[in-house]
């Protein structure tokens, strides 16, 4: 997005649990191939909210997962997320593309938290525009320039090329447009509930209408359960997806249950706050149903409690709905099973050298 249809990407997810990598194969008819994937969990301080701490482990990681599964493309898209992402709706006198790119640097100043000096600014037309008033409507993208270079630097020095930077949000919703149809007269969410982050895209008419990241996520699950369990880290991770059992069995699968249960209600309090934001600007906030993805999409409090809160269906997305995997060299089941922790990496490995 922020660099310069022709070759496919590896899609690379630089998460700050894990970093995802999905290759995909274009078969005739638009369709899609799975023809590499890998995953490989990181130390909790390689990443820090977003920033790049171990850049050497992150490097380490991105190439073993290259050369273990033998990827020939070494062009690469990864995507950004969280404090350093700006993505507003704004409204602009109608104009062309060319006056849209020589203006949007004056016009972004006013919605940009940052020096416009320090970001890479995209602009995205919607169709939502008033005709009748001489308005367009366009979504503003902003990220800052050392976020960028750091998620850039890793992908080079892993000796591959960094071809396209996207967002988390936007990834996300590509990789559901291929594998769902979208009705253009309901508005659905994109929850994507990450180790650190939570992505928020409501899509309505068709399009990005309101988006948010909050800093609430997996991590969260794992720290109270440390903290009110007294147990290490690596337990509270399996016990945070409940496959794990205590060493000293000390733990009741109840005390994780009313632990879960809390920080899920904090979750998704923080989420139903950004909808009811978006609600209150909106002329119909009826939200027909939500779509839920990453890791901690897989405690099943999350799922649960998002649904009770918002008051609308939620259901796991699937990036491989309508992607081919072949079972003879993927296992089904592992496949399923890290499925909702791919979307942003099937959503990057979707995009092309190049495109918009």
């Amino acid at each position: 997005m922020f660099f310069s249809k022709s070759k496919n990407v590896v899609g690379l997810d630089i998460g700050s649990s894990a970093i995802k990598l999905v290759e995909l194969k274009e078969k005739k008819g638009g369709t899609y191939q799975l023809v590499k994937m890998g995953m490989e969990r990181l130390s909790p301080e390689a990443i820090v909210d977003g920033s790049i701490m171990d850049s050497s482990m992150v490097v380490e990681t991105i190439s073993r997962l290259n050369s273990e599964r033998a990827v020939k493309n070494s062009n690469y898209a990864t995507s950004l997320s969280g404090h350093s992402v700006i993505i507003k709706k704004i409204s602009l006198p109608a104009m062309s593309p060319e006056e849209l790119a020589e203006s949007i640097q004056w016009e972004a100043e006013q919605y940009i938290p940052f020096d416009v000096k320090d970001v890479n600014i995209d602009t995205f037309p919607l169709e939502s525009g008033n005709e009748a008033t001489g308005q367009m409507d366009v979504l503003l993208v902003a990220a800052k320039r050392d976020m960028i270079n750091d998620y850039t630097s890793v992908v080079n020095e892993a000796g591959l090329a960094p071809a396209i930077v996207d967002v988390d949000a936007f990834a996300v919703q590509n990789c559901f447009e291929s594998n769902y149809e979208l009705s253009r007269n309901e508005t659905i969410v994109l929850i994507n509930a990450g180790a650190s982050v939570v992505n928020i895209n409501i899509i309505a008419n068709g399009a990005t209408t309101f988006t948010r990241d909050v800093t609430i996520g997996g991590n969260q699950f794992t720290e109270e359960i440390q903290k009110q369990l007294n147990v290490s880290y690596d337990e509270a991770e399996a016990l945070k997806i409940g496959g794990g059992h205590s060493e000293t069995d000390s733990v009741v699968p109840q005390e994780v249950e009313r632990v879960l249960g809390t920080v899920a209600e904090q979750m998704a309090g923080e989420i139903q706050r950004s909808l009811d934001f978006y609600a209150a600007t909106a002329a119909d906030a009826h939200i027909a149903k939500v779509f839920l993805s990453g890791g901690t999409a897989k405690i099943p409090a999350v799922f649960k409690t998002i649904e009770r809160r918002v008051g609308a269906p939620v259901e796991i997305l699937n990036p491989f709905k309508k992607i081919a995997v072949d079972t003879r060299r993927f296992d089904p089941e592992y496949v399923m099973d890290v499925a909702p922790m791919a979307a942003v990496a099937v959503g990057l490995g979707l995009r092309y050298v190049g495109d918009k």
